[in-house]
């Protein structure tokens, strides 16, 4: 999909604010709210546009513990580890990835205690490398335009 400089601006802001009405959306790119509320439904339509969700903090909800657990799956393991891993209440974010470690699960739990015991389930599948999460520079950032001409700071 060809999108243009008025569908940035929209996707920019939705990106800041995806509770902002199409009201405030039209305001701050000078249309009206009709015309709008249609071009942000023809970006949902597309696909360009997947969902809106809140973000959530883990450490306010009594999970202070994050970490990073890569696990090499063997490959006949690979769709019950779908099934009975990825789908735990632990796993903010499963990825399956080319490299040595087929799978990177960024996880949050409530003790060091639950920690050992998601990774040793892991372990069940295959072979693990878990590192705690220190802080986060960067996450869940905005697309832009900027990612498609290549590397260019935000």
């Amino acid at each position: 999909m060809e999108l243009d400089d008025l569908d940035w601006k929209l996707l920019d802001l939705l990106q800041q604010d995806g509770r902002m009405t199409f009201t405030e959306l039209a305001r701050r790119v000078s249309l009206s709210a009709p015309a709008t509320t249609e071009r942000v439904r023809r970006l949902e339509q597309a696909g360009v546009i997947t969902g809106y969700t809140a973000v959530v903090s883990p450490q306010r909800l009594g999970l202070p513990i994050e970490a990073i657990v890569r696990v090499r799956v063997r490959s006949l393991d690979t769709p019950r580890f779908r099934e009975r891993m990825v789908t735990l209440a632990q796993v903010l974010d499963a990825d399956h990835v080319t490299g040595d470690d087929c799978w990177l699960l960024r996880v949050v739990c409530r003790s060091m205690v639950e920690l050992e015991e998601f990774v040793e389930h892991a372990q069940r599948y295959g072979d693990t490398t878990t590192s705690l999460v220190f802080s986060s520079a960067a996450r869940n950032g905005p697309v832009t335009r900027n990612v498609l001409g290549g590397i260019v700071s935000r």
